[in-house]
C-alpha cells in the first residue's frame, strides 16, 4: 500500500520522456494492477526493509514518548488541555523525524524506483542506498526534506494522537462505548481519516521533494508552488485513498496494540505492588 501510494504522489512531477510512454496510475486497484503488470508482484514490496527500519525508529519515539511529554507539559495533570496535547504531538513528531529522517529518504527512493540511465536499479539494498546517497549527495542528503517532513509529521502526530485522545474520551464520557477494543477501533479509524485529510498536501510535497534529483526544486515551498501551477490544487491530494487505507489500518493496529500493552503493563505493576 505504501509503495503504490508513493507512485501516485510522484506521478506528474516531471514531463514524460519522448522515448517512453508515461505510466498512468488510476485509483488504488488500478495502480496495483499497473505496477504488477509492468514491474512484477515483488515491486509492491519495494522499500520494505527501509520501511520497517523507519517504523521501528520513528514510531517508537513519536508514540512511546507522547504520554511522557504530555505529562511533562501538564505537570502530571490527569486532564490536559488541547493545547498541551498539540504541543506534545508536535514535540515527539519533530524528535522522531530528526532521528529517523535517513530511513524515510531511503524508503521514498526505493518506492519511487529511481533508475540509472541503463535501467538498472540504482540501489542494491538498504545499506547500499545509505552509502550511495551519502557519497553522491553528502551526509546532508540523508536528511533531505527534513523541514517538510517535520511539518508533515507534526500535523500527522497531532491529528492522530490528539484526535484519538479526544474521540476516545468523548465516547467514554457520553457512555456510547466502554474502554475496550471496539472503542479503540472506532477512535483509531476516525483518527486515521482526520490525519489523512490534514496531512495529504504536506505529505505529497514531502514525497516529491525527497525523491527529486538535485536542482529540480529550490526548496520544499518551491516544489509546492510548481505543483500548484503545473497540476492544480488537486495534485496535493494525489494518492488520498491509498494514504487513508494505509494510515487508517496502521492506526487501528497501532492504537489497539498500544492500549493492550498499556493495560498489560498496568496489570503487571498492580500485581507487583500487591505482592510487595
Amino acid at each position: 500500500m505504501s509503495f503504490h501510494c508513493t507512485s501516485i504522489k510522484i506521478q506528474g512531477e516531471s514531463a514524460p520522456r519522448k522515448t517512453a510512454k508515461a505510466t498512468k496510475y488510476k485509483g488504488v486497484f488500478g495502480t496495483i494492477t499497473t505496477i504488477v503488470k509492468t514491474e512484477g508482484p515483488r515491486s509492491l514490496y519495494s522499500g520494505l526493509v527501509a520501511g520497517l527500519q523507519r517504523q521501528m525508529s520513528f514510531a517508537s519515539i513519536r508514540i512511546g514518548l507522547y504520554d511522557s511529554v504530555k505529562q511533562l507539559y501538564t505537570s502530571g495533570s490527569d486532564h490536559p488541555g488541547i493545547a498541551c496535547r498539540l504541543l506534545a504531538g508536535v514535540t515527539t513528531g519533530a524528535m522522531a523525524v530528526g532521528f529517523a529522517q535517513p530511513t524515510d529518504v531511503v524508503k521514498v527512493r526505493f518506492q519511487a524506483h529511481i533508475r540509472m540511465a541503463n535501467s538498472d536499479n540504482r540501489y542494491h539494498g538498504t545499506m547500499d542506498a545509505y552509502r550511495t546517497i551519502a557519497k553522491e549527495e553528502g551526509v546532508r542528503g540523508l536528511w533531505k526534506g527534513t523541514m517538510p517532513n517535520i511539518t508533515r509529521n507534526a500535523i500527522v502526530n497531532c491529528a492522530e494522537l490528539v484526535t484519538y485522545d479526544l474521540i476516545k474520551e468523548a465516547l467514554l464520557l457520553h457512555h456510547l462505548m466502554t474502554d475496550h477494543l471496539p472503542c479503540h477501533f472506532v477512535a483509531a479509524f476516525a483518527a486515521g481519516f482526520c490525519a489523512t485529510v490534514v496531512a495529504s498536501p504536506v505529505d505529497v510535497v514531502k514525497t516529491r521533494y525527497m525523491n527529486s534529483p538535485q536542482g529540480q526544486y529550490r526548496s520544499a515551498i518551491n516544489c509546492a508552488v510548481v505543483m500548484l501551477t503545473k497540476e492544480g490544487p488537486t495534485a496535493f491530494y494525489k494518492g488520498f485513498m491509498p494514504s487513508f487505507l494505509r494510515l487508517g489500518s496502521w492506526n487501528i493496529v497501532m492504537f489497539v496494540t498500544y492500549e493492550q500493552l498499556k493495560r498489560a503493563l498496568m496489570s503487571a505493576q498492580l500485581s507487583v505492588k500487591s505482592h510487595s
